[in-house]
């Protein structure tokens, strides 16, 4: 299996949104109810536009060129969330001598889970934002990647009630890992 990461373009959007879509509705239901997860896809699991535009979001493509997992960093305050539900308040700026980088929206396709592209993508958002000078990483997970991020060094600070819409809420477990070792990678994962 050849997989191949690139920068995300805006351009790349629509296949972006139509693959966290296949993702959620495919992996994610033996943690989420059927009504948890159509709410949250219309709110809190849709693209963030910022995090494509600031280069910070990869894509993983098969051999045959289809996009088939993405996931990147953030070096602004938004923890977890889309345009759907982003604030203009969390666009601040992080200062990555005092603040952690935010590790965002890894999706898998389904036909594509547990064959290491997460953890790939996990691997590549690290790495630059350890380039940008971040020694620290925080994400606000799903219940399905929990495990996966544990393996890679995160630890679970906190449970969060995630409301998304339809009076549903779901629930995000914000975990956090000190990369100030030797590199991002430290505690679990390997080096890009």
């Amino acid at each position: 299996m050849g997989i191949r990461l690139k920068v995300i373009e805006v351009e790349d959007i629509p296949a972006v949104a139509r693959l966290i879509a296949e993702s959620v509705r495919g992996l994610q239901v033996g943690e989420y109810s059927a009504a948890q997860r159509e709410a949250a896809l219309a709110t809190v699991f849709t693209v963030d536009t910022r995090l494509v535009r600031d280069g910070g979001y990869f894509g993983a493509y098969g051999d045959s060129g289809e996009l088939v997992g993405c996931g990147g960093w953030s070096g602004r305050r938004t923890l977890y969330g889309g345009d759907g539900q982003v604030e203009a308040t969390e666009a601040g700026w992080l200062d990555p001598a005092v603040d952690a980088a935010k590790i965002r929206a890894i999706f898998v396709h389904p036909g594509w889970a547990r064959q290491g592209i997460g953890g790939r993508l996990l691997r590549a958002a690290e790495a630059a934002a350890w380039a940008a000078g971040f020694r620290r990483f925080e994400m606000g997970s799903t219940l399905t990647g929990v495990a996966l991020y544990g393996r890679s060094g995160y630890r679970e600070i906190e449970r969060i009630a995630v409301p998304v819409g339809s009076g549903e809420t779901i629930e995000v477990v914000r975990m956090v890992k000190d990369g100030s070792g030797s590199g991002p990678c430290e505690g679990g994962g390997e080096r890009s």
